[in-house]
């Protein structure tokens, strides 16, 4: 429970929404609700989701952040933090990911889920694999509103886990997925290696990730639904994402992914 006052809340959650709408990062909101209050952060990521719905967006999805011990060290936080996937963030079909769209935008490699039923009840990794229909290699594009990445734990929840774009790549059904600890990436800027990682960097299993979420989730009283995709985090470190390049990544077993983003 938080002791932030509503007002601030609605300070941070205007701040970046304006920085979204003007495409210019924006201060970070710690100062309006401290650098570790989680659950003020999660109020003001609810509260902006909650009027792009209103403006006609579509909930598809939750992403996991924070999951590698890399990208903890990369943004100097010790926990993961979850956010939003809404319809216009899935980038698979395009041809290249508008560049525009994005202020600061980073990628990573990871593995993606489709969610096969409602998650109502709290799971644990070894149960975590009924639960899902599909096993992607997938990037996720990330970004963030607070200027030059200047964030506090507090500071990336509220900005919906500096969520940006996602793309989903090659797909397995889940019985046919390899052991996902086991799993090697590799990521690639234009031909040249850039990030490598394994799936147990992922909070020791991509299943663990996803069953911190399902868990959190409906301790915040929005469990997971059937058809969602679940982005399960990082399994190495996020990369600079450069106009005009072609990023391309293979994990072992499940197979590979590849985002072209315009000049």
């Amino acid at each position: 429970m938080t002791t932030i006052e509503p007002l601030a809340i609605s300070e941070a959650a205007e701040r970046l929404a304006t920085a979204t709408a003007t495409s210019t990062p924006c201060s970070p909101v710690r100062d309006l609700i401290g650098s570790e209050d989680v659950d003020a952060a999660y109020l003001v990521q609810t509260r902006n989701i909650e009027a792009l719905v209103a403006s006609g967006r579509t909930v598809v999805g939750r992403k996991i952040g924070l999951t590698s011990p890399a990208v903890q060290k990369q943004m100097s936080v010790d926990q993961p933090d979850f956010g939003v996937l809404l319809d216009d963030m899935d980038c698979t079909q395009d041809d290249a990911v508008d560049f525009t769209r994005l202020l600061q935008p980073r990628i990573e490699a990871e593995i993606a889920f489709t969610v096969s039923r409602d998650i109502e009840v709290p799971i644990d990794a070894g149960t975590a694999p009924d639960y899902v229909s599909k096993v992607f290699a997938a990037f996720e594009i990330v970004d963030s509103r607070v200027v030059d990445w200047d964030i506090s734990l507090a500071d990336t929840v509220a900005d919906n886990a500096s969520s940006g774009l996602y793309v989903l790549g090659d797909s397995l059904d889940r019985s046919d997925a390899p052991n996902l600890e086991e799993v090697e990436m590799t990521l690639y800027a234009d031909g040249e290696q850039v990030s490598t990682g394994k799936g147990s960097d992922c909070l020791g299993s991509p299943w663990a990730a996803f069953a911190w979420l399902a868990n959190t989730s409906l301790s915040y009283g929005s469990p997971l639904r059937a058809g969602e995709v679940v982005l399960s985090g990082a399994l190495g470190p996020m990369v600079s994402v450069t106009a005009g390049s072609t990023y391309s990544a293979s994990i072992t077993g499940i197979g590979d992914v590849t985002a072209v983003f315009t000049a």
